[in-house]
């Protein structure tokens, strides 16, 4: 039955390494189930029905892209955007968790739709891979301000802002040794190191009594307070406009990199650079997505970290299944996610910060007309605490700027299209 679903012999792969390599895959990603719940949590959501929601999404995603697809590509819900959701549209914009979550399903229809109609390669193609590379270095910036601020480094200040927060405290020193473990961790290639590093902080945290011990296996919590409450007509409102755009671009960018990244590690792409079985991976995310907004939590993607399981073996679908099953199996540890306090998840995010912004080695900083707009792109969104105002800004920037220097020729129809929705937003519809 292995054989006929996942075409093993023909990938060169057999059951063993399957599951070897899903195992190091959900080793590699398991921390989105600790980290999900303690973003979105602060909107208000039940954190226990929000784990429970991380890891249905995951298996579903996970279990889609394997069966559909065939690829050893795991999905969950997506770091950057969930940050986005909790602190830009709940937290700043002022909107309640279900429109949010409304905004994610009607992003993930978008996305199915231009998946299922093949539209997706003409729009990722319109949009330059500066402006691409930066969008990718500015989630990354929001992420760290955003776990500085959670670990306590960073506080406000009514002179300048932002300040140096307390380094002597617990928690400070605790988030600062968990950053360092993490990447020391991942220097010397040890599997799993981001979730290694929480729990490592977590149990010191719960050794020095700075948070109480509550067990860490249970019944899986209720999903009553998110399934089915996303608000769909309120998510349709023009003042969303620009979060669903948000939600749908980096979902775009996001998945089509992993894909091709994962893909080429793989060995799954052809001579000619073509990747098979594209639409289908695409229509397995944009479903996973829809299905996560369902259940009550933000955009379910595919995760860079499959790359560890195809280091380890994988290269077929049997391997996304694998991860499917382990995410379900994890419904019964609640009790440790709830455990983990904020400043032991936020090394794990200052750490995919650190990956995210390195995208920025790529711009050609000699070309002022390109990196103006990347750069306008990339502060924004920490600046502004908002993925969706730096998308608005670097697309606004990039247009007018290539336009008034000379540049026209350079810009795809679809580019000033978009362009100018964002500034007829920004006029009409600002919130």
């Amino acid at each position: 039955m292995l054989e006929k679903l996942f075409q093993l012999r023909m990938h060169g792969s057999d059951v063993p390494t399957e599951i070897l390599a899903g195992l190091t895959t959900f080793m590699t990603m398991a921390y989105i189930l600790f980290v999900n719940p303690a973003i979105l949590g602060q909107t208000g959501m039940d954190k226990g029905a929000v784990f429970v929601a991380t890891c249905l999404a995951a298996a579903f995603g996970s279990a889609c892209m394997g069966l559909i697809a065939n690829y050893p590509i795991a999905l969950a819900p997506g770091m950057g955007l969930n940050a986005f959701f909790t602190f830009t549209v709940v937290l700043q914009m002022g909107y309640r968790w279900p429109v949010a979550l409304g905004a994610v399903f009607v992003s993930a229809t978008l996305f199915f739709l231009l998946s299922l109609f093949r539209i997706r390669e003409s729009i990722i193609g319109s949009i330059p891979l500066p402006l691409r590379s930066a969008i990718t270095a500015g989630i990354g910036l929001f992420l760290a301000l955003i776990a500085l601020k959670s670990a306590g480094l960073v506080v406000a200040n009514p002179a300048t802002l932002v300040g140096l927060g307390e380094l002597n405290s617990p928690q400070a020193l605790l988030a600062i040794f968990g950053f360092v473990l993490i990447v020391v961790l991942e220097a010397r290639r040890v599997t799993g190191a981001v979730m290694i590093g929480i729990l490592t902080i977590t149990v010191l945290a719960v050794g020095l009594g700075i948070v109480p011990f509550n067990g860490l296996v249970s019944l899986p919590p209720s999903l009553a307070p998110t399934w089915l409450q996303l608000d769909i007509r309120g998510a349709l409102d023009l003042g969303m406009l620009s979060v669903v755009f948000a939600f749908l671009f980096v979902d775009l960018f996001d998945n089509t990199g992993t894909l091709i990244a994962v893909a080429k590690r793989a060995g799954l792409m052809r001579g000619d650079g073509h990747l098979p079985k594209m639409g289908r991976a695409l229509i397995a995310d944009s479903t996973a997505a829809l299905g996560g907004s369902l259940l009550g939590t933000s955009t379910t993607t595919s995760h860079i970290e499959s790359a560890a399981g195809v280091a380890a073996g994988g290269r077929t679908g049997l391997t996304a299944c694998v991860v499917a099953v382990l995410f379900l199996l994890a419904l019964f540890f609640a009790p440790l996610a709830a455990l983990v306090p904020a400043f032991a998840t936020a090394p794990a995010l200052l750490f995919v910060a650190v990956l995210m912004t390195s995208g920025l080695a790529e711009i050609d900083w000699h070309d002022i007309t390109v990196a103006a707009p990347v750069t306008i792109t990339a502060l924004t969104m920490p600046l502004t605490f908002s993925i969706a105002n730096g998308i608005a800004f670097g697309f606004i920037a990039w247009v007018i700027i290539h336009l008034f220097a000379g540049r026209r020729s350079e810009l795809k129809p679809a580019m000033v299209i978009i362009a100018g929705v964002f500034i007829a937003k920004f006029v009409f519809f600002s919130h």
